[in-house]
């Protein structure tokens, strides 16, 4: 009976789509005055410029970077299915309207909420109003500076010395390949389990075995990812009512991730009812402790906080380590900045830095983690350079593309210098002074009332990985020389494939 009635709705609409496509495709797309080689997108009736997201669906986020570069304002109007429009934007006076002035009319929004929903429920990423308010309030009491002290000469201290310092000892010695994308993400998810849950999976390990929950983590993020990428919506509903595909596997892999996490959370209200003293050291305790008892609820604030501390920062880091062995006076400057800090690298070390801190900033404004973020519009609108956002429809700011813009970062906005971020320091015990750009030019850590939280707590753990790694190891790239990693996008941003290294062993600094 489903299958007929599933016949008699797709036939029609794939007819539709036929006739359409071949229109498209001989009929000549406009193309930018300023740049040629560049194609805006032609919209038609019904179907908008639908083909030609098609066309472009495998490099879709270089293909709307290339379009911004050239649009006036850097902002352009996307026509989708059935008069559906989604703006997106590079421009750092649009995006301080949609993430601050405007703040009250900018939310996350029915299509990411449908999306998304299944995995991340009512968390952090998921939510507007109170909810998020009271979520934002209880997290931000963990990154005090006391917690952020302890976070680096604790927990990735200890994560780095007795895990990631003899695995990549091991690898150096028997020259073999690893995926360091996925060393990086073991490293980063073991740290963030340890801050939300109070909890050591040990993912990290040399054997480098699976787990259960990490493996179904990562499945729940890819495919809902996927969801939100859908050019026809319909489809991956259609799957999840049917349960088949990858809608099957997202409901496995999320009632995977939910069971584990629930286990969690049983264990630590046992142990707060068996010691009532115990401090709220972890984000589950405090969750726990302010006295919302559902579970359901609890739980998607700890999925949303992992994905916030697993993925973005190991995904920076991966493209951080690809950028350095391109840029060998790079690594130079950061080595020398290393050697001359303490052996100790404690709080005060890696917080000063600085020369490591711009690398980084620099690595991410070409390779931001979140390359694409969105909001949906409650109310009418009209942006600064006069683009009108009727109620219901999508504004995205494009971090990638604001990366690439020649107006913000100069011509060569394309080559990897940190020293775009630094003056000369006062004397001679500062060498270099950080010079930020606002967090609208640079929105990666996003930017207004939902700035980043953890901006501060991922800038610590970078920098402590970078100097504990750098200091004894290379990390060289083992692919082809001249083969480029494909950058794509889910929740955060991925190397395709992994990202295959060798390490060879620093001699001792003498």
């Amino acid at each position: 009976m489903v299958a007929p009635l599933l016949l008699s709705f797709l036939l029609p609409l794939l007819f539709f789509f036929f006739f359409f496509f071949f229109f498209f495709i001989f009929t000549k797309t406009p193309t930018s005055s300023s740049t040629p080689s560049i194609k805006l997108p032609r919209a038609y009736p019904l179907v908008g410029s639908f083909f030609a997201v098609f066309v472009n669906r495998h490099r879709r986020l270089e293909w709307l970077s290339d379009i911004l570069q050239v649009s006036p304002n850097a902002t352009f109007t996307l026509h989708r299915l059935f008069g559906q429009a989604q703006v997106f934007t590079a421009n750092p006076a649009v995006v301080q309207h949609i993430l601050k002035t405007q703040f009250h009319i900018y939310q996350k929004g029915d299509p990411f909420r449908s999306a998304l929903s299944d995995f991340l429920g009512d968390g952090i990423f998921n939510a507007d109003g109170e909810s998020w308010k009271f979520q934002r309030q209880v997290s931000s009491h963990e990154f005090s500076t006391k917690s952020l002290r302890k976070f680096v000469e604790t927990v990735v201290d200890a994560e780095l010395s007795d895990r990631l310092t003899p695995v990549l000892n091991t690898a150096a010695t028997a020259c073999s390949v690893l995926d360091f994308q996925d060393v990086l993400q073991r490293f980063a998810f073991d740290n963030v389990c340890k801050i939300a849950f109070g909890y050591d999976p040990a993912y990290l390990s040399p054997s480098f075995g699976q787990s259960k929950f990490a493996k179904a983590f990562e499945d729940a993020v890819r495919i809902s990812s996927l969801r939100f990428q859908s050019l026809v919506p319909i489809f991956w509903k259609l799957k999840k009512f049917l349960d088949i595909g990858s809608e099957k596997r997202l409901r496995i892999a999320v009632a995977e991730v939910r069971g584990y996490a629930k286990n969690i959370i049983d264990e630590k209200k046992n142990e707060l009812q068996t010691n009532s003293s115990i401090a709220s050291v972890d984000l589950l305790s405090r969750f726990l402790s302010s006295g919302h008892s559902d579970e359901d609820f609890v739980t998607d604030i700890i999925i949303s906080f992992i994905l916030a501390g697993q993925d973005t920062t190991s995904a920076a880091l991966t493209w951080f380590f690809w950028l350095l062995p391109k840029y060998p006076q790079v690594e130079d400057r950061i080595l020398e900045e290393i050697c001359n800090k303490s052996e100790d690298f404690g709080y005060d070390e890696v917080k000063n830095l600085t020369y490591t801190h711009a690398a980084l900033c620099e690595s991410m404004r070409l390779y931001p983690p979140v390359p694409v973020d969105g909001k949906q519009a409650v109310a009418d609108d009209v942006l600064p350079d006069g683009t009108v956002v009727r109620k219901g429809e999508r504004v995205a700011y494009h971090p990638y593309a604001m990366g690439r813009m020649e107006g913000i970062w100069g011509k060569d906005w394309a080559e990897f210098r940190p020293e775009r971020w630094l003056e000369s320091g006062d004397d001679a015990a500062a060498k270099w002074r950080f010079v930020g750009r606002d967090n609208y030019t640079y929105p990666v850590f996003q930017a207004g009332p939902r700035i980043c939280l953890g901006k501060e707590m991922a800038f610590l753990q970078m920098k402590r990985m970078v100097a504990g790694i750098l200091k004894r190891f290379r990390v060289v790239p083992a692919a082809a020389e001249g083969v480029e990693p494909k950058f794509v996008q889910y929740m955060t941003a991925k190397m395709e494939g992994g990202f295959p290294v060798r390490i060879e062993a620093r001699r001792a600094q003498g």
